[in-house]
């Protein structure tokens, strides 16, 4: 299993593109033997302490196997629709990580 957990930062006015392109993302994860585990978009009262700029929205989704992913993020499919992730994330901090 691979897991990956991402900090997505949304250009602010760009909410609805990024929602259109999650939209087409979500379900391509299912095509790939992975699952989005959870999706949060924490709010200020959530935070306890923070050192980095706080996150639109926090993703971890796991993945079979490392060949999974990659094919994933091949997909022609999504790949027309990377526009909208373009116009819409400002940036995004990838973890890659291991169940122990």
């Amino acid at each position: 299993m691979v897991f990956i957990t991402q900090f997505i930062y949304v250009i602010e006015g760009q909410e609805e593109v990024f929602q259109q392109f999650e939209n087409i993302a979500i379900p391509t994860i299912l095509r790939y033997n992975g699952q989005l585990l959870f999706r949060v978009r924490p709010d200020e009262k959530n935070y306890i302490e923070s050192n980095i700029e706080k996150p639109y929205e926090i993703h971890l989704v796991e993945f079979a196997s490392e060949e999974d992913f990659e094919n994933f993020k091949k997909d022609e499919e999504r790949k027309k629709f990377l526009h909208l992730k373009e116009q819409s994330i400002k940036s995004v901090l990838s973890i890659k990580g291991t169940k122990l």
